[in-house]
């Protein structure tokens, strides 16, 4: 199959990594978090979910967006250009990448999110009904926009490169890194700023999976509520959250010395094309993201020595994502570690998938894996190693992650150890 990744593609590599989760506002305190077996999954305390079937989220805690941008422009941010932005900064300062030494036209930015603003447009549509057009704030339109956020960044550092934002549901983390990678391989960039984001856990937000009977409601064991592949999972718990991750063209990075953390290696997305909220049972379409990614790789399957699954903790996803990794990895299935790290952190939508990608460098770092938390009872459709519970010391050469959209949108990503 002819892929950019073809011998004349230059290799992209990662040289920066941003991470904010309910379990720390930056990579190392969340990835701490991780192998704790950590649960940042509480009751909801920002507003009153008093009589809601489900009453729990895994929100950022203690989150003071002054301490990373001036208070006027946190006024005039949704949460999620926030997180995008500190992210951001703190994934540029890892890369070393000082962009007052580098042709900014050449530097691009492709962020996504899943729903965006909905936390403006819900307080601002809140606000004209009860005070009427004159409460109503309309220089918090443009923040709520889904392109807000990547355009907010690439105005903070000045860059004018290729700046999109994707939307591919909770596919759309590993989306936007996919693709930005791609416009690295076709030469539109030398450096793109990627990742996901969400921030928007609001009464509507929570209402509506739990509506549709996505949600767990487990709500007197927060902690313990999220338990993906385990027999008694009873949904997911809607999360939030960022990652960022600085690619860059390997000689572009290497000609200034910079830390290489690992490489882009294969990507996949597909289309289920079955339902608009329900995962195709076979997992036809999963595999064939997975299977493109692996084939653009050129990795056997045995290669491949950590998967970070969608994991949602619903009973169909998990089972379908079992079966799909079976369908593509054959008996190597059986000896892959899979990890969902949405135990621990719930499901921040469009940051899900970048979220997965960047803990997967850092375990490259690290020779750490972390565990699925909450794992309780085995599931005779969910029979694979699914690092249950406990932090694992394993090499990671090669890392896949996946991400699952409503609308039955899959994408793949596999990462690699840099030479």
């Amino acid at each position: 199959m002819a892929t950019p990744s073809a011998p004349s593609a230059p290799r992209v590599v990662v040289t920066g990594v941003g991470l904010i989760t309910p379990l720390g506002h930056d990579l190392e305190s969340s990835w701490q978090g991780f192998l704790a077996g950590r649960s940042g999954v509480r009751r909801i305390t920002h507003w009153d979910p008093t009589g809601f079937p489900t009453q729990i989220a895994a929100r950022v805690a203690d989150w003071e967006p002054a301490a990373y941008m001036p208070r006027r422009e946190a006024r005039r941010t949704s949460r999620a250009t926030q997180f995008a932005w500190k992210c951001t900064q703190d994934a540029l300062a890892m890369a070393h990448l000082d962009l007052a030494q580098t042709d900014r036209s050449r530097v691009g930015v492709e962020i996504g999110l899943a729903f965006g603003g909905w936390d403006i447009v819900e307080a601002e549509g809140r606000r004209l009904e009860e005070g009427g057009p004159r409460r109503f704030n309309p220089a918090l339109a443009p923040a709520a926009l889904i392109s807000a956020t990547p355009t907010y960044v690439a105005i903070q550092l000045g860059v004018t490169g290729p700046t999109n934002s994707q939307v591919t549901a909770c596919a759309t983390g590993i989306v936007a890194i996919g693709e930005a990678a791609r416009r690295i391989q076709r030469g539109e960039a030398d450096v793109m700023i990627a990742g996901g984001v969400e921030g928007y856990l609001s009464k509507l937000i929570i209402t509506t999976f739990s509506r549709l009977g996505a949600a767990s409601t487990r709500n007197d064991d927060p902690a313990s509520a999220c338990r993906p592949f385990s027999r008694d999972r009873d949904g997911m718990v809607v999360g939030e959250g960022a990652a960022i991750l600085v690619l860059e063209r390997e000689d572009h990075a290497r000609a200034r010395g910079a830390p290489i953390l690992a490489a882009f290696a294969g990507y996949g997305l597909t289309e289920d094309a079955y339902d608009m909220t329900a995962p195709e049972p076979s997992g036809r379409g999963a595999a064939a993201a997975m299977q493109r990614a692996l084939e653009e790789s050129g990795l056997a399957p045995q290669e491949i020595h950590w998967i970070v699954a969608h994991g949602t903790g619903t009973r169909l996803n998990d089972s379908m994502e079992t079966a799909a990794i079976k369908q593509v990895f054959g008996p190597a299935a059986y000896r892959i570690p899979v990890t969902s790290i949405k135990s621990s952190i719930g499901h921040a939508m469009g940051a899900a998938g970048a979220q997965s990608a960047a803990v997967i460098v850092k375990a490259m770092q690290e020779g750490w894996i972390v565990p699925t938390i909450n794992y309780t009872t085995p599931d005779p459709e969910c029979d694979l190693d699914y690092v249950p519970n406990q932090a694992r010391r394993h090499r990671v050469d090669a890392g896949l992650c996946n991400g699952f959209g409503l609308g039955g949108q899959n994408a793949s990503l596999i990462l690699r150890r840099a030479p």
